[in-house]
């Protein structure tokens, strides 16, 4: 069992039929729930995610999701928010809410799922950097 955070791309896309990337998120976040992996959400996700189903009146569903999907919201305290902090001062391109989502993912030990491709080079270069530096 694997430990994966989720970026609010994946959240939104899997949730909504008619996105262009649904099928993709799908695919992709539905290995890892047939594989029993541990979800975590931050709450900035969980927050970027629910604004729209506010709107609509349809935010109950959203929050019966990630009950069924057994995700672990993480809240923001000061070391994560640095940590996004960091990332960002490092990458400019990357964004506040996805900096949130790699530290999420850095602080949980997870693999970071995201449909975005130029964040997923990002996080793919910043995992596997602090993988190498854990002691063995």
């Amino acid at each position: 069992m694997a430990r994966v955070a989720l970026d609010a791309d994946v959240v939104i896309a899997f949730l909504d039929r008619s996105d262009a990337q649904h099928r993709r998120a799908v695919e992709t976040l539905g290995a890892h729930l047939a594989s029993g992996d541990d979800i975590l959400i931050a709450a900035t996700v969980y927050a970027e995610v629910i604004v729209r189903p506010l709107r609509y009146g349809t935010d109950g569903k959203v929050d019966e999701f990630l009950a069924a999907i057994g995700a672990h919201v993480v809240e923001v305290e000061r070391l994560l928010a640095r940590r996004a902090a960091e990332l960002r001062a490092r990458h400019s391109s990357l964004r506040l809410p996805d900096a949130m989502s790699l530290a999420t993912a850095l602080a949980g030990a997870a693999e970071l799922l995201t449909l975005d491709r130029a964040l997923q080079r990002i996080a793919d270069r910043e995992i596997h950097g602090w993988r190498d530096q854990r002691p063995r």
